[in-house]
């Protein structure tokens, strides 16, 4: 603000004293002068315009106001278009919109939009060029940048390149206030790579391929990597609770539960747009905000004891990707779905899908490929319960078209999950249904066979209990169900059952229809993990204080089918059981041939640590350590290696497997080698201090007038005593007879 002179008396000034004239001021005016933007937060500054001349210039701003059009109200007369002093334009407009809103859409939407094959829009607002110039970041004279001299920077993803040449995979322990990297050693102590105390405030994650290491702060959210886990990305994000990765490991997405507040000072990378808002989506490149969201109002939940309303849960992720992070997209409950273009961050076709009811949504994991489809496309599965007369809904979208290439209609519903397999060939439904009296609830799994033509939909209603948890095969085409008959969320867990399902054998390469393989009555498990290559799976039972049991399923065991079951692409195993009191979490590595279970202090404080399994259940490690709180295996990215290649090494498989087991007969060797040689070395250092002991022992005797051996001489004595001097050495043998064993045999 500028100074004010209005409180001095004329009589207070004297013209000797200073002359008002030769006062500058400019310097106070210059940092006090409040710089006003009201007026100009309308405008936008459009670049890379194609340069026409006077006669043409019409006919560009018709076609620029097209796109101009679609973020916001603007005129062909609130388009100025300036010319240079050659009668051409100079490839820049300004243009006003009726509102700041619209006018930083324009900013978000149109940004880096291509004109035409040539040209390129730059979108950026009036008032941030005009803030720039005024703080000195654009000079009056152009000076060409400074280039800085390259910098080799370290290899992300050395990790794949195990030193010790036996492809182990890494995992990360957050225990009391230590974050730690490690090598999986298997049965011996894992290999520490870098331990550091305060690396996080609330957990640590892993990145999908494994490419960063995530730590979450008051500040926000630090990326580590590298062999040296230097910092490489920084989210300033105030007050961040939670971290979700797209699937590429191109953006992220932070959330607070408390609003962003923005300064008066202004904050290094979010500007006012983003004050109020809990959600930011970043571009992890370049760690700028793409945009930002707030909070949606959602119904709080049930009331507490008190009579207060609790807070409403929140979803997460609340965005979730495609599988090619090209789209993004954010449920409305009960109203739409919002889908966003990456990297504009656009709302796609600039509307949101509309269906009524829509209470989730779930992308599928790859890239569909389904029969008859050339075009590009992304598959969106939804549901929608009841509402009225009409029925339950599930949806499957084809985008960005927004087809619905096939839908289902559902009656008595009391919940639906969506559950993809990894390579979305299957989409399953696993439906509540509830009698009409609603006194009684059975599931059905509703399969869409998305491959085929026309999208088929497989029922397996054999299921006459309801389902508590349901997991595919990855890779695969078979899945494991968890049911009871009693009400889930009783005060003490239920009795389950442990249902498997696979195909049929068909003819060629077709998969046949699904069918029950067997079921394991009578237990008390509730988590089913598949290893990440299929094949084996381990039942457990986590979060319960009665039990902790892990079974190991192979259900492609090489042996004798059970004859009820020759037809059928599965032939199930049980290899091993084993226990973990107050097991929490399980966790299969990328390799799928180690699991790890453990026991967060995070959830109880009883006996926390961890345990580690090899694929088929043997145990190989358990270390119980005080305020354990996390561990999380490094994830791999995928094999550079085409299916040709894979399918050649798995045709050789046993000639690697050779090499392999040679190695690791070499190891396991030259470890027994080792102990019997430190085991030798100190053996022979004890026979070392003994005689030097012996001999120290002799010296101080002789010194003192002692017998050099006392052990000796009172041997003697005791001799003398038994056998006198003259008398002869008797010696008395002794016979004792024991009958073993005695048998009788009548001879005729």
């Amino acid at each position: 603000m500028a100074p004010s002179f209005d409180h001095l008396r004329d009589e207070d000034l004297d013209e000797d004293d200073f002359d008002m004239d030769e006062v500058d001021i400019s310097d106070l005016r210059e940092k006090y002068e409040v710089q006003l933007d009201e007026g100009y937060d309308t405008f936008v500054v459009i670049d890379g315009l194609p340069v026409v001349n006077e006669d043409q210039k019409p006919k560009l701003v018709k076609f620029l106001l097209k796109k101009l059009a679609t973020v916001g109200k603007t005129r062909e007369d609130m388009i100025y278009m300036p010319l240079g002093d050659d009668g051409m334009s100079l490839r820049f407009a300004f243009v006003e919109y009726s509102s700041p809103a619209e006018a930083a859409a324009a900013v978000r939407q149109l940004d880096l939009v291509a004109l035409d094959k040539k040209h390129t829009l730059r979108v950026n607002k009036l008032t941030d060029v005009d803030r720039y110039g005024r703080e000195g970041r654009v000079e009056e004279e152009y000076t060409p940048p400074k280039i800085d001299e390259f910098q080799e920077k370290e290899h992300l993803r050395s990790f794949m390149a195990d030193p010790s040449g036996r492809g182990r995979d890494q995992f990360v322990m957050f225990r009391g206030e230590t974050v730690g990297v490690f090598w999986n050693n298997e049965k011996d102590q894992p290999e520490n790579i870098v331990d550091r105390q305060q690396w996080t405030e609330t957990f640590v994650q892993w990145s999908p391929f494994g490419t960063y290491l995530t730590s979450v702060h008051a500040q926000g959210v630090l990326l580590w990597g590298g062999p040296s886990w230097a910092r490489l990305k920084r989210f300033a994000h105030p007050f961040v609770n939670l971290v979700a990765f797209s699937p590429g490991e191109k953006y992220i997405v932070t959330w607070s539960n408390r609003p962003i507040a923005i300064p008066d000072s202004g904050h290094p990378v979010l500007s006012l747009d983003d004050d109020g808002k809990n959600y930011i989506i970043w571009d992890i490149e370049t760690c700028k905000p793409l945009r930002s969201f707030a909070q949606l109002d959602t119904p709080a939940g049930p009331v507490d004891d008190e009579g207060v309303k609790k807070a409403p849960k929140v979803s997460w992720p609340a965005f979730k990707w495609s599988a090619d992070d090209k789209y993004v997209a954010r449920l409305n409950p009960g109203a739409s779905i919002s889908i966003y273009e990456l990297p504009r961050m656009n709302l796609m076709d600039k509307t949101a899908v509309k269906i009524e009811g829509v209470v989730d949504f779930e992308w599928a994991p790859a890239t569909p490929r389904r029969d008859g489809v050339k075009t590009y496309e992304q598959l969106l599965c939804f549901w929608a319960p009841e509402v009225g007369s009409n029925p339950a809904r599930v949806g499957l979208m084809s985008v960005p078209s927004k087809q619905i290439v096939r839908s289902l209609n559902l009656f008595s519903v009391s919940d639906a999950k969506l559950h993809w397999q990894s390579d979305a060939s299957y989409l399953c439904v696993k439906v509540d249904r509830h009698s009409k009296s609603k006194k009684s609830q059975a599931t059905t799994l509703e399969i869409f066979r998305v491959r085929e033509k026309g999208v088929p939909i497989e029922v397996v209603d054999t299921i006459k209990d309801t389902v508590i948890n349901f997991a595919w095969e990855p890779k695969g085409d078979r899945f494991v169900i968890i049911t009871t008959t009693e009400v889930p969320g009783a005060a003490v867990a239920p009795k389950t059952a442990v249902a498997f399902f696979c195909p049929e054998k068909a003819k060629g390469n077709a998969i046949g229809n699904f069918k029950h393989l067997r079921t394991l009555d009578k237990k008390n498990s509730n988590g089913i993990y598949w290893s990440p290559k299929g094949r084996f799976v381990c039942i457990a039972t986590v979060h319960n204080q009665q039990s902790s049991d892990l079974e190991f399923f192979d259900v492609d065991f090489e042996g004798e089918k059970p004859e009820g079951e020759k037809d059928m692409t599965a032939n199930l195993q049980l290899m091993n059981i084993g226990e973990h009191y107050g097991m929490t979490d399980v966790e299969w590595d990328p390799s799928g041939r180690y699991i790890a279970t453990w026991a967060s202090a995070w959830k109880h404080s009883a006996e926390n640590g961890y345990h580690l399994y090899d694929f088929r259940g043997e145990p190989l490690r358990e270390e119980a350590i005080e305020k354990f709180k996390q561990w999380a295996w490094r994830p791999r990215p995928a094999t550079l290696l085409s299916k040709e290649e894979q399918k050649q090494i798995r045709k050789n498989l046993r000639d690697y497997s050779r090499v392999f087991e040679v190695e690791d007969a070499e190891r396991i060797s030259s470890a027994d080698v080792a102990v019997v040689e430190h085991r030798r070395r100190l053996l022979e250092e004890w026979h070392a201090w003994r005689a030097a002991m012996d001999e120290e022992l002799a010296e101080e005797r002789a010194d003192l007038g002692l017998v050099a051996d006392p052990v000796a001489e009172l041997l003697k004595a005791k001799q003398a005593e038994i056998a006198p001097d003259g008398a002869e050495e008797q010696v008395i043998e002794e016979i004792m007879e024991e009958v073993l064993e005695e048998t009788e045999e009548i001879v005729n």
